[in-house]
């Protein structure tokens, strides 16, 4: 009946006896129960369910009579045990379909088919994923052991009583835990190290003398850049194993912690070097080479000999220069098509947007390359070196060609660079880059007069340039001989089967002096999209000019409506010709964008063209509102009955409306780019207090920790702004939103200070809805500094003045605050009665959101009053909205709650893993205090399940927040690093 090691599936089964009902389903992973046509089928008694697990183990084999007894009592059967057997078996038959418990040689077995027993499923999920890890297919195998692992509903054989169902129930369980700690190495493979601190911390407390758990914690740790922790944990292994076995760590880990002390690189590395290439996400970012390329053939042999002689080699680093319109970016994604063969691990690509006012960020662009490798969000360290570091080992080993494109400056391409032999980089830009270390530079110029008609030739055909060859040469002498002119002007006439070359050659004609006349740079990149412009009728050269006017990367088609103030589908007609004329490229469906130069002339345009010159300021005028309108509509779809929207400033032209939330959040999150960018743009006079306005009413991108940083930065530049122009109704209202900001980062001296003069400026501008707001910030803000008897004072006022504004919402948001300035002074009883106040308005508005705050208010004190199963469902339901609404600071605040609420009903284990899943969510957001919170937790319950080096380490970071942050709570984590408390 035993085998090694975990359960298998033997080679040879029983044949299947087909019964006459619906199927049989059986599990033994959980309880012993039964399904047909997925309808309950109670195996009966205890004793029943002993027997048919017996049966069931046995793979459809037979068991005498002799062995069920044994299964069932052991040495010492009941002097009946063979009539019971028999009467057991008789029951159970009656109850599963014919044909499935047979009576076979004096005993009995279960013949039915082997995938419809939960064990067996499972055994073939562990069998493929074991195949796809040799395969190295790592993300394959860990899909495929946690479908395995899924199958388990609790304990096997859960209350099956009996020997037989005890000694399997712990095989079955080792083998679970086999599986689980399989399961936990392919993640550290993959990078997701972050993700499996907590599993593994629940895991090393319940089975603490389980060394290679340990091992995986550390090298967890260690790669989350906890380095302290990791060594903990051996310390605390170390000690543990001594005081219960006598014996020390195993080799491996003594290994692991000596490779940790001298910080080993190899550590750092998601996946061994050993690893097949094709283990790895394969990215193929390279944009479309384009289909009618000509010309420029010594550049792409000398290009391409480089890059096909890179293995083996050093990194090479190509850098092409050029004017803009010079086709750098065209034969650099031509030659990089022709060398993919070369890098079989991938091509990354990326738009460095150098030209432009706004060039992209390299950490920016670190991000988006890691995860493009496989990297999960929450293994991307937050700095640029550390970034840097982790895109460089990444790329360790594999073979990789990076294309970096319209790149500003060396400074912002030395980040982005490999760094290991076998991979290379391309680098176009408008500059040449002599301080690029080892770059081979390559200076671009125009084509040659062949090459230039041999590319207008291919797009405008060959029978109608060879009726017109001399036509043909002046229009692309016309051009200057840039690729981008040359496209445009053949374009034009591609589209246009009427025109002769010649006519074409004729509209050039005043062009052709000026392009002979500018030698080089912006001016004659300027002069080739003239050519493009020139050639558009009314109302595409309208709306050429209109929409380079906002800021932000890209614009929506319901964005663009409103900048041409036209319907949605004129807008997309208008668009898509653009599109054809190359002068806008579509980024997506329903999306737009200019490249920056483009940009740049098309504002030219509209300063230089547009009249009357007011309708510049229109446009962009309506689509502030547009923005504002649509910003308020998801603000009041989130927020039901709060009345921010009531105080918003009119609009004159309208937004989108949502019925589903979820829509209305897509909205904002795509926006959110593009939207932060106009709103820095809009500070001027006629549009600030809009502007303020669609920041407020865009909060969601502040709380969610989403673009928080570009939120701040729109923040403050508004409030200077205001405050420039004598403003106080704007700058009360933006200094509302900076203390919101302020505060959730933890920086309260800054909030307090804003809070404080939002509320006297609003006061003077008779502005109600900021003075409120400002007041519930302050209360909340000395709540967590300590100082309670003033955020009462704060609080009350905020309630009063909402109750007298009619503000329902807002009532209901300074009664759950003060619910917790009366937690923090011991009124617990009163706190909980507020907090179920603040609740019921909310739920009768409507309000799920902030229903999920009170909520979350509610838990804290249930907590206190030692209500701890209610306190968890509160909780539990408020982690479940803020996750919903994508709100990742108040997911990890709550989940940091309930492993307050997990330690006070004595459960560390618990408590440990929802704090390290607080840790995850927290990364990057939340500000050093909220971390400094939720490590005093976290130490807390490591220290109640043993890991008592670990929690030290945890509070020592905590103190040193805390200290540089000068906060009270330094005192209590002092406390807990006293000898006293560790003893």
């Amino acid at each position: 009946m035993e085998r090694d090691g975990g359960p298998r599936v033997p080679e040879q089964r029983a044949p299947v006896v087909p019964g006459d009902s619906g199927e049989l389903r059986f599990s033994v992973l959980g309880p012993v129960r039964a399904w047909r046509d997925n309808e309950p089928v109670p195996p009966g008694s205890p004793q029943q369910r002993a027997l048919l697990a017996a049966l069931l183990l046995r793979d459809g084999r037979t068991a005498t009579a002799g062995e069920l007894i044994d299964a069932l009592w052991g040495v010492e059967p009941p002097s009946q045990a063979l009539a019971a057997v028999r009467t057991y078996a008789s029951r159970l038959r009656k109850k599963l379909s014919p044909g499935v418990l047979v009576t076979e040689a004096g005993g009995y077995a279960v013949r039915n088919r082997p995938d419809l027993l939960d064990l067996n499923v499972a055994q073939e999920l562990a069998t493929d994923a074991e195949k796809a890890r040799a395969a190295g297919d790592r993300n394959q195998a860990r899909a495929l052991l946690n479908k395995s692992l899924g199958l388990w509903d609790g304990e096997a054989l859960a209350s099956v009583p009996g020997p037989y169902a005890e000694t399997q129930r712990a095989r079955l369980e080792e083998w679970r835990l086999q599986l689980t700690e399989t399961r936990l190495d392919l993640d550290l493979e993959v990078g997701c190290h972050a993700e499996a601190v907590s599993e593994l911390t629940v895991l090393t407390a319940a089975h603490p003398l389980r060394e290679r758990l340990r091992e995986l914690l550390m090298l967890a740790l260690y790669r989350s850049g906890r380095q302290a922790e990791a060594l903990a944990v051996y310390a605390d292994t170390r000690r543990l194993l001594a005081e219960d076995l006598g014996v020390d760590p195993r080799p491996e880990l003594a290994q692991l912690q000596q490779r940790i002390l001298q910080a080993d690189a190899e550590l750092a590395r998601p996946v061994e070097e050993s690893v097949p290439a094709h283990t790895f996400m394969r990215p193929a970012q390279l944009p479309a080479t384009v289909p009618d390329f000509t010309g420029r053939v010594s550049f792409v042999r000398e290009l391409g000999k480089r890059l096909s002689t890179v293995e083996g080699s050093v990194m090479a680093v190509s850098a092409l220069a050029g004017i803009g319109g010079v086709g750098k970016t065209t034969l650099a994604v031509h030659v990089a098509h022709a060398a993919r063969t070369y890098f079989p691990d991938g091509q990354l690509y990326v738009d460095l947007q150098g030209a432009g006012t706004r060039a992209a960020e390299p950490e920016n662009v670190l991000g988006s390359f890691l995860r493009a490798l496989g990297t999960p969000d929450t293994a991307i360290p937050d700095s640029l070196d550390d970034r840097s570091a982790l895109y460089r080992s990444t790329l360790d080993g594999r073979r990789i060609l990076v294309l970096l494109d319209n790149a500003r400056d060396a400074a912002q391409v030395r980040p982005l660079l490999p760094g290991t032999e076998g991979c290379a980089a391309l680098v176009t830009s408008r500059v040449r880059m002599v301080d690029l270390a080892g770059a081979h530079l390559v200076d671009l110029d125009v084509m040659s007069p062949e090459e230039a008609l041999q590319l207008f030739t291919r797009i405008v055909g060959e029978e109608r340039v060879g009726a017109e060859r001399k036509a043909a040469l002046d229009v692309v002498a016309a051009c200057g001989f840039l690729p981008l002119a040359i496209r445009i002007a053949a374009s034009r006439l591609a589209a246009r089967r009427t025109w002769t070359v010649s006519v074409l050659a004729a509209k050039l004609g005043d062009e052709r002096r000026r392009l002979d006349e500018l030698q080089a740079g912006d001016l004659a990149v300027k002069a080739t999209f003239e050519l493009g412009y020139g050639a558009l009728d009314a109302a595409q050269a309208r709306a050429f000019r209109l929409l380079g006017l906002a800021d932000g990367p890209d614009l929506s088609l319901a964005a663009a409506a409103a900048v041409l103030n036209l319907p949605l589908h004129d807008t997309e007609d208008l668009l898509e010709s653009l599109v054809d004329t190359s002068l806008l490229e579509s980024a997506a469906p329903g999306r737009y964008r200019y490249h920056d130069l483009v940009r740049l002339y098309a504002r030219a345009c509209a300063e230089r063209d547009e009249q009357p010159p007011s309708e510049r300021e229109a446009a962009l005028s309506r689509l502030l509102d547009f923005y504002l309108a649509t910003a308020a509509s998801v603000y009041a779809l989130e927020r039901p009955g709060d009345r921010l929207v009531d105080h918003l400033e009119p609009t004159s032209y309208e937004g989108l409306s949502f019925t589903d939330r979820h829509d209305a959040q897509d909205w904002l999150y795509a926006e959110a780019n593009c939207l932060l960018a106009f709103v820095r743009q809009c500070s001027g006079a006629r549009t600030l207090r809009r502007s303020v306005d669609l920041l407020w009413a865009s909060v969601d991108l502040a709380e969610s920790g989403a673009n928080s940083k570009q939120y701040e930065e729109a923040a403050a530049v508004l409030r200077e702004a205001a405050h420039a122009a004598g403003d106080q109704r704007a700058e009360a209202r933006a200094l509302v939103v900076l203390a919101n900001v302020h505060q959730l980062v933890g920086r309260f001296e800054e909030a307090d200070g804003e809070a404080g003069q939002a509320h006297r400026l609003a006061e003077a501008a008779q502005d109600p809805l900021p003075s409120c707001w400002a007041a519930n910030a302050r209360g909340v803000i000395a709540l967590f500094q300590g100082r309670h008897a003033e955020g009462e004072k704060y609080l009350t006022r905020s309630l009063e003045r909402f109750r007298a504004a009619g503000d329902r919402a807002g009532e209901a948001s300074a009664l759950c605050n003060l619910s917790r300035i009366r937690l923090a002074t011991g009124r617990t009883s009163s706190a909980v009665a507020l907090a179920q106040q603040g609740i019921d308005i909310y739920d009768g508005l409507g309000h799920s959101l902030r229903g999920a705050n009170g909520r979350y208010a509610l838990g804290l004190a249930l907590t206190q009053a030692g209500q701890l199963g209610d306190a968890a469902q509160r909780l539990h339901e408020a982690l479940g909205v803020f996750r919903d609404s994508r709100q990742r600071l108040w997911e990890g605040m709550t989940l940091c709650r309930l492993a307050e609420t997990d330690l006070e009903g004595h459960k560390p284990a618990q408590a440990a893993s929802n704090a390290e899943m607080a840790l995850t969510v927290l990364r990057g957001i939340g500000g050093e205090w909220r971390r400094g919170n939720v490590l005093t937790v976290l130490g807390r319950a490591l220290h109640g399940i043993g890991q008592t080096g670990r929690a030290q380490v945890c509070w020592r970071e905590a103190l040193s927040l805390y200290e540089d942050l000068g906060s009270p709570e330094a005192a209590d984590v002092r406390a807990l690093l006293s000898p006293a408390a560790a003893a």
